[in-house]
């Protein structure tokens, strides 16, 4: 009989409420989980949370979980990943991390360390590389079914308002929208695109005066393969069209992927531009549909994978390390007036080659 994973939640708001706990549950179902610890600072939270998958521990101290898991999925302000993973690594327990790593370089270096000196799994959660509809449009580039890939803009417009919530902090969330939120499409992207070159980032409160980093974000990135890459992301919606839209420019057309629809499109035949003539329309089909909305139950599945059958997660530290010090590069670029050199922070570069930097932007607000 299957061994189950006995599993505790450490911070029991809203991303698990709104998202782990499906994943959760799909895995209790499954026969390969059981909850058996919840923790919150707010008590209720924890209660509430223990009464949904019958834990038996309720706390509000992760300490007094220990004896009772196999492992821990970590859902609490950024700025304590580190104290948190670290005390559960060393305790000899499995951590999923929620995105981010940690909100230092020293930090993140420090429980890829000690995972690899207890020999546990440490997994953060960036579930875009746990979808299908993620290897669908890698494999469209890999294989160049619609010729070079050369443009490749991605849009993540909300309205996330936090006032009075460690998440509008430089402090607990590491940075602004651009760390907390980016975070998942810069991975993505080193994933899908290889090594990036250079980088360039501005950020502004213009329109989330709640926040104290930015709360719209806008990147751009030159890999060395020549593809250039656009992030544009923002907290500040009061309306939006484009939503979590992706778009992908190939040689012969342009894949469109909707993620709220979980629909992936192919459009091509665009009429050559005339200046002063109307343009043909152009040819549109559905290429691929998939489960849309926040999804992580792959990314849970795939976590007990690692403990119960030995595999690696995709998503290692050591690569989420890379593309966090990518958004900490363009960070200090962006204080320094400069283009942020990128070079040896791709996801298959050596983590360990890389310099520390002299003034980290970390330091202004830890």
């Amino acid at each position: 009989m299957m061994k189950k994973v006995r599993l505790g939640v450490v911070g029991c708001g809203g991303i698990v409420q709104s998202a782990h706990s499906k994943a959760i549950a799909a895995e209790m179902e499954n026969g390969r989980l059981e909850l058996t610890a919840t923790c919150d600072i707010i008590i209720e939270r924890a209660e509430n949370a223990a009464k949904l998958w019958d834990a038996q521990h309720v706390t509000d101290n992760w300490e007094t979980m220990v004896d009772h898991v196999d492992a821990v999925l970590i859902a609490l302000p950024h700025d304590l990943h580190h104290a948190c993973g670290k005390f559960f690594l060393e305790h000899g327990k499995h951590v999923m991390m929620e995105k981010p790593l940690a909100t230092t370089e020293p930090d993140c270096i420090d429980l890829i360390e000690t995972s690899h000196r207890v020999n546990k799994t440490l997994m953060v959660g960036y579930p875009w590389r746990y979808r299908e509809s993620a290897y669908f449009i890698k494999d469209l580039i890999d294989s160049k079914k619609y010729g070079e890939l050369f443009q490749c803009s991605m849009w993540t417009e909300q309205y996330t308002k936090m006032e009075g919530s460690w998440g509008n902090t430089k402090k607990g969330l590491g940075g602004g929208q651009f760390f907390s939120h980016g975070c998942h499409y810069i991975d993505w992207l080193l994933w899908m695109l290889g090594e990036p070159e250079y980088g360039i980032h501005f950020g502004n409160r213009l329109g989330t005066p709640w926040m104290e980093g930015e709360g719209t974000s806008q990147a751009m990135i030159q890999f060395k393969s020549g593809v250039l890459a656009y992030h544009g992301g923002t907290w500040g919606a009061r309306g939006t069209k484009l939503a979590y839209g992706f778009h992908f420019h190939f040689t012969e057309g342009m894949v469109e992927y909707d993620h709220h629809s979980g629909k992936i499109y192919l459009h091509t035949k665009l009429a050559d531009h005339i200046p002063g003539e109307e343009g043909s329309n152009q040819k549109t089909e559905l290429i691929y549909e998939c489960v849309s909305g926040k999804n992580v139950v792959p990314e849970m599945a795939w976590f007990l994978d690692c403990i119960l059958e030995g595999k690696k997660p995709l998503t290692t530290p050591e690569e989420s390390l890379q593309g966090l010090r990518v958004i900490w590069r363009m960070y200090e670029a962006e204080r320094d007036k400069k283009i942020a050199n990128l070079s040896g922070l791709g996801l298959e570069n050596d983590w360990k080659a890389v310099a520390p930097v002299e003034n980290p932007c970390w330091e202004e607000w830890a």
